[in-house]
């Protein structure tokens, strides 16, 4: 039987779906990886395979788990400051772990992720999700505005504005506080 995911925002890319493992519930912050929910360290690591669709792809075990750490923070500082030259060198770091390799299929030319080390499978992957984002829509890669959120989402708008990870969450909480403020005034 698989854990439900009980993170509040879930089916962003594999890059910012990482971030989003951390996040703050009732001004408290919490982390799949930390033990959250009942769930030892690497229960929440398999949470997060399956919910990415990676868990046909990669175990969920220790050594899987401090590499995937090791890329979310690498990702974390990249995202925070795309200009960190020691954030790029971090995730830089996680590529090494992996390659592309070429591949002629039934159905044409094709690619697939190689690693000396399988336990570096899902880290490599998200960073190199991470180098789609910024090879696609770089601009498109965006915190969540609420101040108390620390979400981040691929806004897929038509006009590339959203704003909040959730309307029905931060938006909805924005729009009640202006709301709010705007009847006091009165």
């Amino acid at each position: 039987m698989t854990t439900a995911d009980p993170r509040p925002l879930t089916g962003e890319p594999i890059a910012l779906d990482l971030l989003n493992t951390r996040w703050v519930q009732e001004g408290e912050p919490v982390d799949l990886f930390a033990g959250a929910f009942g769930l030892s360290r690497v229960e929440g690591l398999a949470v997060w395979l399956e919910s990415t669709g990676l868990a046909d792809r990669f175990r969920a075990d220790a050594p899987t788990l401090v590499h995937l750490m090791t890329a979310r923070e690498a990702l974390a500082r990249a995202v925070a400051d795309p200009a960190d030259e020691s954030a790029r060198a971090l995730v830089d770091a996680v590529l090494e772990h992996g390659r592309i390799r070429a591949t002629l299929t039934a159905e044409g030319p094709g690619e697939r992720a190689e690693f000396a080390d399988p336990a570096w499978g899902p880290a490599w992957t998200a960073a190199r999700d991470y180098l789609d984002l910024l090879g696609s829509a770089p601009d498109r890669i965006r915190k969540c505005a609420s101040e108390t959120c620390v979400l981040h989402f691929h806004d897929t708008s038509r006009n590339g504005t959203r704003r909040w990870c959730s309307m029905s969450a931060c938006g909805n909480r924005a729009k009640a506080s202006r709301h709010y403020a705007r009847t006091r005034e009165r």
